[in-house]
Formats: structure tokens, C-alpha cells, sequence
């Protein structure tokens, strides 16, 4: 029986204590750093199998990783990249099975999240270290610390999946298959062509906002994105007035399969007309925030009793977490994908395409798979030439590692078995 220490009984303590504002907590101070340097998470935080541990010096960062398969040497390896507003944490639950099955699995908390740290987090930082591909030379490092030249596959979910595109694209031979999971990859940007004798026709004026004419509804909306880019977002969320705990209870609760609107179709453009069908985590009112925005829509007591796949236990570390750190390391990636930054050397990649085997997964409850209209048609018709599968899970909405861990699992094993 493991002894029940002092320092024990304020962990386990924790992982109850979800509406607490822990980021002044004792927690935060005791879990998080020892003699100040950031320390892995408490064995009671992860399944049986899964450790967390630190990676020093991956482009200048301390990168925070959950690993599994990790007794048995010389086992093919996977990366898995999460998504916004989650962590490495957010695998947790798929990561022992795909070990079982003989791999060795690794998922940090990207630049901007969690326990790695090493970039500056503020609003007002430079943004030029959150461009994609310093993210993909953050995964190359990452894969190379841990002693390998290339993985069996990697894998991302929600803004890790547009980076798993990109690991891919621009490194084929370390990346070896991708999965994508809930945003489609759209492809490659496109450099102006055949414009010597043909040159482009110039507008006459200022092409029209689609933001503009969100705003111009009778129902004045934004995009969740824009709202992400004030300086605004981030205190909002991490200061919300129903208590960050809850917040983030309700952000999931709104963009799952549990809340029961969710029933994603195929938008006919991108209008602002069209975008508006959407619900309203993605396509805000113009005046409300994502805090009040996702309030309205907190669950009942019966629902949270009911959800087996974020619990109190799994929301309280959610809540530690980012409680401790805010936003704002996330959020810089949205901001760095609006400033322009990095534009020019994506283009390098004009025309490229995902040619080794890659899938696509995603909740069927998910308007993740349908928010940038034409990007899943362009995904499996151009971007990626050798696309394995697609699978729109029933059950899940945008959170389908973890809302449906199981099939998720079974069906990432499967794409993997089948590889050359």
C-alpha cells in the first residue's frame, strides 16, 4: 500500500477540487515545480503504463511528455499532437492500448502548453517562434532525442492535426504516416502561376471581409479565431466568472457528441451566411465572449454525473493546468497563423502533397470536420494522395480521442497494421 504522505494527501486532494481557482492553490506551487524546476505529473494523474517525464534542449525548449511502450527497446515509435484548449493529457486514454499492441508512444504539451516550457507565453511576445514550422522542428527534435530517424506514424488532433500535415509534408521520410483527426488538412498554399504573359486581373478596389459581413448579420457574429487574437481571449477564459472549472466543463460539454445539437453538415461556401449555421463556439455573437458564449450551454448536474470521459478527476487536472498557465501559450498560435508570419516559407511547400498512407478521423457529431468548407473534399481528393480511410465516429463530437477512446484506439491500430 502506497504511503499516505502529506504531499500525497494534496494530490489526491486535488483531482476532486475542480472548482477550486487552483492557480492560486497549493497545488500550483507544490506540483508543479520542486527547488523551481517544473517536475512530471503525480502517478495518480495517469492510467497504469503511462509516465510523464521532461525532454531538455528540443529547440529551445523543456518539452513535457506522456510516454508508453517504453520498458521494451527498439519498438517503431508514434507521435501524438493535441489540440486547443487540451495537453498531452488529452491522450491518455488511447495510449496504453497502442502500446499493448507493441509501439512506443510519446505526446508532449506543444509550444505554448502545459509543463514545457522555454517560449514566452505573453500577448505581447514575438510570435515568430509559434510559426508551423517551428513547430514540425519542435516534433523533429522531439523524435530525435528519443533516438529515432523516422516514426511509424503521427498523429494529431484539432491544431496538432494541421501540424501532423506538416510534419508530413515537409519531412516524409521521419514522418512515415499521419492521421489527422477532426480539422482536415486542406493542402499545401499556392504560389501565383503562369503569370508572365497572364497576369493576374487587379481588383478594383478592397476585396470584402467575410468577417465584415459576419459582423453586418441581423445577428452581428465573429469567428471563434478572431476572438481568439484579442488580448481579451485569454483572461476572459482563464478569469471567467463561472470559475475557469467550469468553463472549461462547458467548452467541452458544447463541442461534444453529449450536447445534442451537434449535427454537422456540409456548408455550401464560405459565406458568411453559411458560416453562421454553425453553433456558436465556433461563429460567436459579436458582443459576447467565449466565457458567456459556452456558459449558456453548461451542462446539468445529471449529464456531468453521467460523463464518463471527462470526469471530475480528468477535469480537475484540465483545471490545474491551465489554471497555472492561462491561454495565452495556445492562443499565440492562432495569432501567429493571422499575423502572416512564416507565409513565405510555407510556400516553399507549393504544390507539395501527403503521399505516404494517411487517415482521417473524427466524431460524427463534429463540425470540426466541416468548418473551412471544402477542406475535407480537398483532403482526400488532392492533398493527401494514398489516404488509407475516413472515419466519422458515432458518439463523438469534436473530442473523439477521448469522448470515444476505445474505437478510437481500435481504429488507429487497425490504419497502423495496415502499413507497408
Amino acid at each position: 500500500m502506497k504511503k499516505q504522505t502529506r504531499r500525497n494527501f494534496i494530490k489526491a486532494a486535488a483531482l476532486t477540487a475542480g472548482t477550486v481557482a487552483v492557480s492560486k492553490s497549493v497545488m500550483a506551487q507544490n506540483q508543479f515545480t520542486l527547488n523551481g524546476v517544473a517536475h512530471p505529473y503525480p502517478d495518480e494523474w495517469l492510467p497504469d503504463g503511462v509516465r510523464s517525464r521532461f525532454v531538455d534542449n528540443i529547440n529551445g525548449l523543456r518539452v513535457h511528455v506522456l510516454e508508453a511502450g517504453y520498458e521494451t527497446p527498439n519498438r517503431p515509435a508514434l507521435l501524438l499532437l493535441h489540440g486547443f484548449p487540451e495537453l498531452a493529457y488529452s491522450w491518455r486514454n488511447v495510449m496504453q492500448p497502442l502500446a499493448d499492441a507493441g509501439y512506443h508512444v510519446f505526446a508532449p504539451d506543444l509550444r505554448g502548453y502545459g509543463r514545457t516550457t522555454g517560449f514566452d507565453s505573453d500577448y505581447d511576445a514575438d510570435l515568430t517562434p509559434f510559426r508551423m514550422l517551428n513547430k514540425v522542428r519542435d516534433c523533429v527534435g522531439l523524435v530525435y532525442a528519443f533516438g529515432y530517424e523516422s516514426v511509424a506514424a503521427v498523429i494529431g488532433h484539432d491544431f496538432g492535426s494541421p501540424l501532423a500535415a506538416w510534419c508530413a509534408v515537409t519531412r516524409p521520410d521521419i514522418f512515415r504516416a499521419v492521421t489527422m483527426m477532426s480539422a482536415p488538412f486542406g493542402g499545401t498554399p499556392s504560389i501565383p502561376f503562369d503569370t508572365v504573359d497572364n497576369p493576374p486581373r487587379q481588383n478594383s478596389g478592397p476585396s470584402p471581409s467575410i468577417y465584415d459581413d459576419l459582423a453586418a448579420l441581423s445577428r452581428p457574429r465573429k469567428h471563434y479565431q478572431r476572438y481568439y487574437q484579442t488580448a481579451e481571449a485569454n483572461p476572459n477564459m482563464w478569469h471567467a466568472e463561472q470559475g475557469l472549472s467550469n468553463f472549461i466543463r462547458a467548452y467541452y460539454h458544447h463541442k461534444s457528441a453529449d450536447w445534442k445539437e451537434n449535427q454537422p453538415f456540409r456548408l455550401a461556401g464560405r459565406t458568411a451566411e453559411e458560416w453562421a449555421k454553425m453553433p456558436t463556439y465556433y461563429i460567436m455573437d459579436l458582443n459576447m465572449s467565449m466565457a458567456e458564449t459556452v456558459n449558456l450551454h453548461m451542462p446539468s448536474s445529471a449529464e456531468v454525473a453521467n460523463n464518463n470521459w471527462l470526469t471530475e478527476k480528468a477535469l480537475a487536472v484540465y483545471t490545474e493546468e491551465y489554471g497555472r498557465t492561462g491561454f495565452q501559450g495556445g492562443l499565440n498560435s492562432y495569432r501567429m497563423g493571422a499575423s502572416g508570419i512564416g507565409n513565405a516559407e510555407s510556400q516553399l511547400y507549393a504544390g507539395k502533397t501527403i503521399d505516404q498512407p494517411s487517415m482521417f478521423i473524427s466524431g460524427s457529431s463534429d463540425w470540426g470536420t466541416y468548418q473551412n468548407p471544402g477542406s475535407f473534399e480537398r483532403m482526400q481528393g488532392t492533398a493527401c494522395t494514398d489516404m488509407r480511410a475516413v472515419h466519422l465516429v458515432d458518439g463523438a463530437g469534436h473530442w473523439v480521442q477521448q469522448e470515444q477512446a476505445e474505437e478510437t484506439s481500435q481504429l488507429l491500430l487497425e490504419f497502423l497494421g495496415g502499413l507497408s
